[in-house]
């Protein structure tokens, strides 16, 4: 079997290298790659590629994520994330391969307090939401096998992440103002790339399968709650530094303005997920104490 990655030095794209490669060939590319395009801004070069490699899985982990940047490139937003997917959508479909994409809970309004559905009405508040969401129905109009999996507050281990910032700025003042009136669930990119794997399996022997999913850990916080959990386990964990867990305070979003309006409820219900592949999610502090681990133990 043939895998064709996008995005291959993403948070995402990183750990689909490893948990893809049990599955067959994988060629992974990004914007930078020299002997076939994996830049989501080239179409047509993207379409040769698809052509050239002839995958049995498209796997997009590439997009434009800049939420607060997007609203002044609204057009370079939409190509990456809503022409090219439509673009990878159609081709899959030429050549009978499976398109897996990823999208995001921005698609809602953020409204209301409980998780959001796969059937729920979607309303987006920023350029990135319009333009995941556009990228979506694109997919879904085009008829080829699909999964697309809608996930929120992605870390990863390796790179920048919410989690270093604060284990830096702890080490640089004396108290912190945290954001604790968005709510939603921190999700590794590793858990993502490895229930990917496992869904992508079992698509294969069930293609009825495809379709929508929401994919986050188990649980929920705020940004506040998250950088409460992290300022703690590294005062535990014995990291110097400045400030305590006392010492982080929570405001609401509106102390802190950007560009892009954010959605304050970013919970996501995932049943259709766990009971459609027999998955049970791992709380959300399960995966961050293991990037912590790894973060400090460097």
């Amino acid at each position: 079997m043939k895998i064709l990655l996008l995005g291959k030095n993403g948070q995402v794209g990183w750990e689909l290298q490893r948990s893809l490669a049990p599955l067959g060939e994988v060629i992974a590319l990004d914007s930078k790659s020299q002997e076939l395009c994996g830049d989501l801004n080239n179409l047509q070069g993207l379409t040769d590629t698809v052509r050239s490699v002839a995958p049995d899985i498209i796997v997009n982990a590439a997009a434009h994520t800049a939420v607060d940047r997007a609203e002044n490139e609204a057009d370079l937003a939409r190509t990456i994330n809503a022409l090219a997917p439509a673009m990878l959508a159609q081709e899959a479909k030429r050549c009978n391969a499976w398109l897996i994409h990823y999208s995001t809970d921005y698609v809602f309004d953020g409204s209301g307090d409980k998780p959001w559905l796969e059937t729920d009405k979607t309303g987006p508040l920023n350029v990135y939401g319009k333009t995941k969401l556009e990228g979506e129905q694109f997919i879904h109009m085009s008829g080829c096998r699909h999964l697309i999996f809608r996930t929120s507050w992605v870390y990863g281990a390796r790179g920048g992440n919410f989690a270093r910032t604060m284990l830096r700025l702890a080490q640089e003042r004396d108290s912190l103002s945290i954001i604790d009136d968005q709510i939603g669930a921190p999700t590794g990119a590793d858990l993502l790339a490895d229930i990917t794997a496992h869904a992508i399996r079992a698509a294969q022997l069930k293609p009825e399968l495809a379709g929508l999913y929401h994919l986050v850990a188990a649980g929920e916080t705020s940004w506040h709650g998250y950088a409460s959990f992290v300022i703690d386990y590294a005062q535990r964990a014995g990291l110097s530094m400045w400030i305590t867990p006392e010492d982080v305070h929570p405001v609401p979003t509106s102390a802190f303005p950007t560009a892009a309006k954010r959605p304050l409820n970013s919970r996501l219900d995932t049943t259709k997920l766990q009971n459609a592949f027999g998955l049970h999610l791992p709380h959300w502090q399960a995966g961050v104490t293991r990037m912590l681990t790894e973060i400090l133990e460097k």
